[in-house]
Parts: C-alpha cells; sequence; structure tokens
C-alpha cells in the first residue's frame, strides 16, 4: 500500500506470484516433474492451483524446491527430515514477525508513557519548593509548633 491506502496492483509480479506451469519449475529447479508432483504430495513445496487444478509454482516455491534438493543431494537429509526442517524455518520467520510486532507495540506503550507522564509533570504546582533528601545532606528538620498562648 502506499501513503493514500490504494491497494496494490493485483497484475503486479512478486516472488509470490503464482505463474509458473510444472513442466517450467521442474526446469528451472533442475528436478523432474514427477519429483514436484512427490513433493506436493509429501507438503514439501505447496504451489497454488489454477482453475482447472494445475499446479502453478512462484519463485518463492522454485527457490524452495533448490532448497530440498540441495539439503537432500548434499547433505544427505531425507525427506521427512527435509520437512521438519522447513516447518521449523517457517515458525521461526513467524517468531520473528511477531518480534517485530511486539517490539513496536513496545515503542508505542513506551511513548505513551513518556507522554502522560511529561502530562504529570506538567501539571505540578510550581510554588511548592523541593525537598532534599534527609539522608543525602545529613541534616534534620524538625518542625516544632509555636506554643499557643490561651
Amino acid at each position: 500500500m502506499n501513503g493514500r491506502g490504494a491497494r496494490r496492483n493485483p497484475y503486479q509480479l512478486t516472488d509470490e506470484s503464482p505463474v509458473y506451469v510444472i513442466s517450467v519449475a521442474a526446469e528451472l529447479s533442475g528436478m523432474h516433474p514427477q519429483t514436484l508432483r512427490q513433493y506436493d504430495r509429501l507438503g514439501l513445496v505447496s504451489p497454488d492451483r489454477a482453475a482447472g487444478r494445475g499446479r502453478r509454482y512462484s519463485a518463492r516455491d522454485i527457490e524452495l524446491l533448490r532448497q530440498v534438493q540441495e539439503l537432500s543431494q548434499d547433505e544427505g537429509i531425507n525427506l521427512a527430515g527435509i520437512k521438519r526442517i522447513i516447518e521449523l524455518e517457517n515458525q521461526v520467520a513467524a517468531l520473528k514477525s511477531r518480534v517485530v510486532e511486539l517490539q513496536q507495540a513496545v515503542e508505542g506503550a513506551a511513548a505513551a508513557m513518556q507522554q502522560r507522564e511529561a502530562q504529570v509533570h506538567a501539571s505540578y504546582r510550581r510554588d511548592l519548593v523541593p525537598y532534599e533528601d534527609v539522608h543525602q545532606s545529613g541534616a534534620l528538620v524538625v518542625w516544632r509548633p509555636k506554643k499557643r498562648r490561651d
């Protein structure tokens, strides 16, 4: 959204835009289309579906497919382990996002508290004289009322 509250152009492509059919996604990721179907069934990658139920992959899906291939071939991690890694990475990303939200909320609350504190300080009576702490000055002030003569 821009500053005027307008919505994003629905035709603007992003990393999340599902644009690649399975054959193109397979070629871009260096895998066989059947492997992509298997990964979809296992829940490793979840592409969007077109009106005819055909899979549509985004640039982010392609990157995830490459990551799965690297973990499988280069690191020797099985598909169940890869699925768990992906789930944990998604959870970490969600938690980081939540931390940012909470930090913003804390900063807003701190600003509101400072504003309220400033209002309280501004409301102080100016005819009062600050009192020195007895423990700091070492002096002791004793008030004795004058005796009345009746």
